[in-house]
């Protein structure tokens, strides 16, 4: 019955039976020896009691569940094992062995004591009735499993979960931390009390701002602790807020709390900070008080490192809540502030224009005589630009009023059609003469509709402006409808349209749509805001439908009846004026829209011209967007220079690119390509990236000037700016722009001289040294030959009178090497050209050069075609020949070399052939230069004039020399020259 490998099979064999109430198992009916035999062979818990003595037995994964219970608990009365839950199990194992009837308890909370200390635990727990031989109940079978594990990740996620639900909600602090605390309070099995103190801004006094488990004038929770006097203070508070956790285990010693099921004094406690964003120091500290009844295990920690991250979460978005807020604030206050700057500035303002404007007004009337036409130009200038400038004050003050509530708007019943058809047609002529097409479609409405005329005309005037503003082609179209009970207006253009990403913004304020095509870049961007308002003020609404490049519609719908309107604002009709004043303004501001001057064609000055009187006139490239700032700046340049003056960046660029100016002054803000973007194009052009650029800019500060330094500009010139200063800028530009071209001519020149004198001194080193080489060699042997002659053998002064010979020869090929470089320099060599049989010739120098192939152990094999007739000067062809092969014996280290000559269609073709040391890539760009020699070559000596003569020479009978790898090491070069017939020649080659 106990055979088996387990611990309880081995447990239950040895086991002393017969000093139990069962007896010895010689006794024990079958009943109980199949229930034992059962018991031990399963894996699930299970235990048994029998008799009345309730003597239990128990299987290995049983003996888990009873901790330091196991093993004594074999054979022992389960009473005592289970004292601690006996309340609970006592009655339920009553009354199945009572009735019969068996039981089945999830998750049942016992009280255990198995670890030490008295356990919350829970057990899945089913009971069953055990019988004897005789069918009488006289003990009880458990099977039973532990969820404690399960059970308190179920809880404690809870927890967790309500905290991160919460931390998504934006709130303050204070409502943070109250509903944290509330959170916390509902779980005091595993948070039997806990502290919340938050850092203050001095960061050494921290503030109790929550509570769970402890009365907030308790004497160990205070509301505030300054850690720089007290220190640690009751919970550890500067340690903790250094970053580190901190386990308290004295716990009872600081506060007199109980937690658990069974209301325990709580011992421990961990102290956390309250972890910030980023690297700073944290928010706070949050204490956590640990269950009597549950072990600070891996699972218990972790979840109150989750509980403080929770925390910490749920602090950090109510902090940046809270931060948004005064952000908010302060910004809502200084809108507040700047609308009322607005209000005030703009009756400032209006003030003085209205002064200009009366006098210009009254002298272009000719109320004070006749007058110049140069000076009724100007005036008119002035008219139109302050004119504008009111314009602007006017739609300041109309926003600054509307922000503030202020705007006194008067509504009567008028018909809407007929006062936006009128107008509409204003901008008629202006539009035709741009060449586009206006349509206005305004039919008779049913009845009329309570509007404030003045605010209509800036809501219409505004939205055709603006649709001329950015349409090139096609139409502008306006028209009125009757649609759901509503008045309807629609004004559509065929223009450059809005990107999808920008419409949700088009109304904001001071919005505006970057790098699309208009007619001018000027502009405040508050027009379409302007139009939203003054809509809204009549109970109306205002929307856009926009296709990138196809156009767009604004449509406008008002309510006909007077129910949302003020009943103190409404008029009749006869009390308000009956025609529109304020389109001229914005008539004249879009017809300087229209006026684009557009680059001609430039006639340069003929080199040969005759140049009398003053210098050439330096050339200006002016960019800008505003017609009279343009006509301005160029009147005041045009005394002194030459000004070319386009509406855009894109259009300067163009026309830089094409046409170089000397200088180029641009306005900051354009469209289609702002004056950075202009900036930037032209330093990256390699013919224009040291053009001299002045930029202009109604940004004023030294902020604003720095920054377009830094952005590459030579100059930066904000307006308002004077005649005098800019002109003084520009005469200081070409006076650099003329020192610097000066400057770099004379450097030039200085390091041409410079490398020139290097070449001759490197030369002469080098000749020098060439040159005494054979000449001491010559000058030795023959002293040798005339102390010997006497007595040496025929043979031995033969030898001697080669070794002579050859450096004769040698020293006549570095004399005309050095001749040849003076008549090659100079452009004077002259070939004289001749019937020659090439392969006789290239025979001829290899057979000379056999001696010296034998000296340096070389083979010089000859593959040549014969005969290969043309006309050549012979002597260049076998200098050039000569200097290929001897190179190839100086530097094809004793290896063989190869010398062919064949036919190639009308052309010969030589190739000489090493195995040498040969001629890295790098180096064979410049080896047929002067001087040049391969880095590899370098300790052999030399000129490094050979293989530039022999291109000289090859060049010069109109043929090609090149260089290539030998295959397995060395250097192959190839010579092809064409055969000329009789009576043609070569010609002399170019200086």
């Amino acid at each position: 019955m106990f055979i088996g490998l387990s611990e309880m099979h081995a447990r239950t064999r040895e086991h002393d039976w017969a000093s139990t109430p069962v007896g010895p198992v010689e006794t024990w009916p079958q009943s109980l020896k199949a229930l034992v035999r059962t018991l031990l062979s399963s894996s699930y818990p299970m235990v048994l009691t029998w008799g009345p003595s309730f003597t239990q037995f128990y299987n290995d994964a049983y003996s888990k569940l009873i901790g330091d219970g196991h093993p004594a608990a074999l054979g022992l009365d389960i009473r005592i094992t289970l004292a601690a839950s006996w309340d609970t199990l006592g009655p339920m194992i009553h009354q199945v062995m009572t009735t019969g009837v068996a039981n089945w308890t999830p998750a049942l909370m016992l009280l255990m004591e198995r670890s030490g200390y008295r356990e919350e635990a829970y057990f899945s727990v089913s009971h069953a009735p055990a019988e004897d031989d005789e069918g009488r109940i006289v003990g009880m079978l458990a099977v039973c499993s532990e969820v404690t594990q399960q059970l308190l990740g179920e809880r404690r996620t809870r927890l967790l979960r309500d905290l991160a639900s919460r931390a998504a909600e934006t709130r303050s602090v204070e409502k943070t931390c109250r509903d944290v605390a509330a959170a916390i309070s509902g779980h005091p099995l595993d948070v039997p009390f806990a502290l919340i103190y938050l850092r203050g801004p001095d960061g050494r006094t921290f503030t109790r701002h929550g509570t769970i488990g402890l009365e907030e004038e308790n004497p160990s929770s205070p509301a505030t602790v300054d850690v720089e006097k007290e220190g640690d203070g009751i919970w550890c508070l500067r340690s903790a807020a250094a970053g580190e956790t901190i386990l308290l285990g004295d716990v009872e010693r600081r506060v007199t709390l109980t937690g658990g099921p069974w209301k325990d004094p709580v011992h421990s406690a961990l102290v956390m900070p309250i972890a910030s964003s980023g690297q700073t120091a944290p928010l706070g500290v949050l204490v956590v008080g640990l269950s009597p009844n549950r072990a600070l295990d891996e699972g218990y920690r972790s979840f109150c490192e989750l509980l403080a991250g929770q925390v910490s979460v749920a602090l950090r978005n109510s902090r940046a809540y809270e931060e948004e807020r005064q952000r908010a604030e302060a910004l809502a206050e200084l809108d507040r502030a700047k609308t009322t700057f607005f209000s005030n500035i703009s009756h400032e303002f209006r003030t003085p224009l209205t002064l200009m404007l009366g006098p210009v007004e009254h002298l272009l009337a000719g109320n004070a005589g006749p007058m110049p036409e140069a000076a009724r130009s100007e005036l008119e200038v002035l008219h139109r630009n302050a004119g504008r400038l009111l314009r602007l004050v006017n739609t300041l003050l109309d926003f600054s009023r509307l922000e503030a509530g202020r705007l006194e708007a008067h509504y009567a019943p008028l018909e809407l059609s007929a006062l936006t058809a009128d107008l509409a047609s204003s901008f008629r002529s202006t539009v035709e003469r741009a060449g586009l097409e206006l349509t206005v479609d305004c039919p008779p409405l049913s009845r009329p509709v309570y509007l404030d005329r003045d605010s209509w005309e800036k809501v219409v005037l505004n939205l055709i402006s603006n649709a001329f503003k950015f349409t090139f082609e096609g139409e502008i179209s306006v028209r009125t409808r009757e649609r759901n009970g509503r008045a309807v207006l629609e004004v559509k253009d065929t223009g450059t349209g809005i990107a999808a990403s920008e419409l949700p913004r088009i109304f904001e304020r001071f919005h505006r749509v970057k790098d699309t095509r208009s007619r001018t870049h000027e502009g405040t961007g508050i027009g379409l805001s302007l139009v939203q308002e003054l809509v809204e003020l009549h109970g109306g609404t205002v929307s856009v439908d926009s296709t990138e490049g196809q156009g767009t519609t604004f449509t406008i719908e008002l309510p006909f009846d007077s129910v949302h309107l003020p009943p103190e604002r409404i008029r009749a009709p006869d009390t308000l004026r009956a025609t529109t004043t304020g389109a001229a303004p914005y008539i004249q501001e879009a017809s300087r829209w229209s006026n684009e001057e557009v680059p001609g064609p430039r006639a340069p000055r003929p080199d040969n011209a005759p140049v009398t009187g003053s210098p050439p006139r330096g050339r200006v490239l002016l960019a800008d967007d505003n017609a009279d700032m343009r006509d301005y700046i160029r009147r005041v340049l045009s005394s002194e220079f030459e000004v070319e003056a386009v509406a855009d960046g894109q259009a300067a660029l163009e026309s830089a690119l094409a046409h170089p100016p000397d200088l180029v002054l641009s306005d900051v803000m354009m469209p289609r390509l702002d004056g950075v973007g202009l900036l930037r194009a032209l330093r990256a052009a390699p013919h224009t990236k040291d053009l001299p650029i002045l930029l202009l800019s109604a940004r004023a500060g030294e902020e604003a000037t720095l920054e377009g330094l830094a952005s590459g500009a030579d100059d930066y010139l904000i307006k308002p700016f004077s005649a005098r200063e800019l002109l003084a800028r520009v005469r200081t530009r070409f006076e650099l722009m003329r020192m610097r071209q000066e400057v770099a001519r004379e450097r030039a020149r200085v390091e041409h001289l410079m490398e020139a004198v290097r070449a001759r001194d490197d030369f002469l080193t080098v000749a020098s040294h060439e040159l005494k080489t054979p000449l001491t060699s010559f000058q030795l042997n023959l002293n040798a030959i005339e102390r010997g002659l006497s007595h040496l053998s025929q043979h031995s002064v033969g030898e001697r009178l080669d070794v002579a010979r050859r450096s004769v020869r040698r020293l006549a090929r570095l004399i005309e090497t050095l001749l040849d470089v003076s008549q090659l320099t100079t452009g004077r060599l002259q070939l004289e050209p001749e019937r020659v049989d090439l392969a006789s010739l290239v025979g001829e120098v290899v057979a000379d050069s056999q001696d010296e192939a034998r000296r340096q152990g070389t083979s010089l094999n000859v593959h040549i075609e014969s005969p290969l007739t043309g006309c050549f000067d012979r002597d260049r062809m076998e200098q050039a020949v000569h200097h290929l092969v001897s190179n190839a014996l100086k530097f094809g280290q004793g290896r063989p070399v190869e010398v062919s000559l064949r036919s190639n269609g009308n052309g010969a073709v030589l190739t000489v052939v090493d195995h040498g040391i040969g001629i890295p890539p790098a180096d064979r760009a410049r080896i047929f230069e002067r001087f040049e020699r391969a880095v590899s070559v370098r300790n052999f000596g030399g000129l490094g004039l050979g293989l530039w003569v022999t291109r000289q020479v090859v060049e010069a009978h109109q043929g090609a020399i090149h260089v290539e790898d030998t295959p397995g090491g060395g250097a192959t070069f190839h010579v092809q020259l064409p055969r000329h017939g009789r009576g043609e020649g070569p010609g002399t080659p170019p200086n």
